[in-house]
This record gives structure tokens, sequence and C-alpha cells, in this order.
């Protein structure tokens, strides 16, 4: 039990990396074609452009480890509004309305917002560097 304690921040890093690196791929796609998907492609002075433009900022953000809670908070809230925006309309299951993406998104952000970036973040190598923050 003692080894799985000790793994658990190395893990919330492990999932702040994965989360982020995935939650950037949708932006990756909308803007610069590449995963090309149904996405690819999406005007900016949308409301999919605004959503790419947080997943592409805040996926990269979160993935680095660097201003991770409120980059976190902010992909959170955005994976929220998607959900009721675009999902919940469409049925109350989110298996059938393809809305489980958007809240295990929402939940893990949440969580990456309130825990922070965990030890192998850059938020964490930066805040050792200063003698201000504790």
């Amino acid at each position: 039990m003692d080894r799985l304690q000790t793994a658990t921040h190395y893990l919330q890093s492990a999932l702040r990396f994965m989360a982020g690196l995935l939650f950037l791929q949708h932006g990756m796609s909308k803007f610069f074609n590449f995963p090309h998907t149904q996405y690819s492609g999406t005007p900016l002075m949308s409301l999919d452009g605004a959503a790419g433009a947080i997943e592409l900022v805040c996926g990269l953000l979160i993935t680095l480890g660097l201003l991770t809670r409120p980059a976190a908070f902010l992909a959170s809230g955005t994976m929220a509004f998607a959900y009721f925006i675009a999902h919940a309309p469409q049925s109350f299951f989110p298996i059938v309305n393809g809305g489980d993406e958007a809240i295990l998104y929402c939940f893990v952000f949440l969580y990456l917002a309130a825990a922070g970036g965990g030890p192998l973040s850059l938020d964490r190598l930066l805040r050792k560097g200063s003698r201000s923050v504790p």
C-alpha cells in the first residue's frame, strides 16, 4: 500500500499530462487540421472556434503543467458548457447524447484545478525556484 501511496502524486502528473495532450489534439484538429477530423477548419470567430482556442491554449498549458490550476478551471467550465449546449438537449443519457467525453474532461479538469499539476510540472519547478512562494 505504501508504494501506491507514493505513486499517487506522480500518477496525478501523468493524468494531467495525458488529459492535456488529449484536450490539445481537439484544438490542433480545429486550427491546424492535425489530425484531420470533421471539425478541421473551424472558423475562429464561432462558438466552436472559441472552444478550439481554449482547447489549444489550455491543452498546451495543462500538458506542460504551467498555470495548471487556472487553465484546468477554464477547460472544466468549457466542457461543462459544451455538454449543456451541445449534448444534453439531445438526450438525458450521456451514452446516448455523446457527451460522456465532455463530462469526463469536465471532472478531470475540475480535479486538476483543485489539486494542481503534481510533482512533474513546470508549476512545481518554477515554485521551487521562487523564494517568495512556499
